[in-house]
C-alpha cells in the first residue's frame, strides 16, 4: 500500500493574504466574503487575513507578489471576475493573469490560489460566487489551507 501524505495541521497563527478586484464587485465581494467565513470556520483568526483591494484583475499579480515579498504570508488567495465582452479583452486579461499567477507561486514557493472567474456571461459569475455552482471563494481558501498543511508535510519530511 502506498504512504499517503496528509496536510498537516494549520497553526492558529497562520496569515493568509486576500487581493481581489474591484472590477465587478459586485461578484468579487461575494468571492472575498465566502473566502474569509471559511477561513473563519477553519480557526484563522480575521487579524490573520490582510485584504489589498485592487483596480481589476490585471492588477492582482503584482499586489500578490508584493504581499509574498513581505515574508508574511503562507498563502494568497486571488479573487476577480472577468466576464467576457463584444471583445476579446476578456481572453488576454485571463491569461496574463492566470500564467503569471502561476510563475509567481512556483518563484516564491508559495500557494498563489486562481480565484478569478473567467465567465461568458454574469449569470454564469453569479453562480460562481455563492449561486448553484458554489462559491470560488470557498474553493479558493478551502485549497490554500490543504496546501499550507501539505507543504508543511512535505517539509518535515
Amino acid at each position: 500500500m502506498p504512504n499517503f501524505l496528509l496536510p498537516a495541521p494549520i497553526p492558529a497563527e497562520t496569515r493568509i493574504a486576500i487581493v481581489v478586484a474591484e472590477w465587478n464587485k459586485n461578484i468579487t465581494q461575494k468571492l472575498l466574503d465566502g473566502a474569509v467565513a471559511t477561513l473563519a470556520e477553519r480557526g484563522i483568526d480575521d487579524a490573520n487575513i490582510d485584504v489589498a483591494w485592487v483596480p481589476g484583475s490585471w492588477e492582482i499579480p503584482l499586489v500578490a507578489m508584493r504581499m509574498i515579498e513581505t515574508g508574511s504570508y503562507s498563502a494568497v488567495l486571488c479573487l476577480g471576475a472577468v466576464i467576457r465582452g463584444e471583445t476579446t479583452h476578456d481572453e488576454h486579461i485571463n491569461r496574463g493573469v492566470s500564467m503569471a499567477m502561476m510563475d509567481i507561486a512556483l518563484e516564491f514557493d508559495m500557494p498563489v490560489l486562481f480565484g478569478v472567474l473567467t465567465c461568458n456571461t454574469l449569470e454564469q459569475a453569479i453562480h460562481r460566487a455563492g449561486g448553484n455552482v458554489g462559491n470560488k471563494g470557498v474553493e479558493c481558501a478551502e485549497a490554500a489551507l490543504q496546501m499550507i498543511g501539505l507543504l508543511a508535510t512535505l517539509d518535515a519530511s
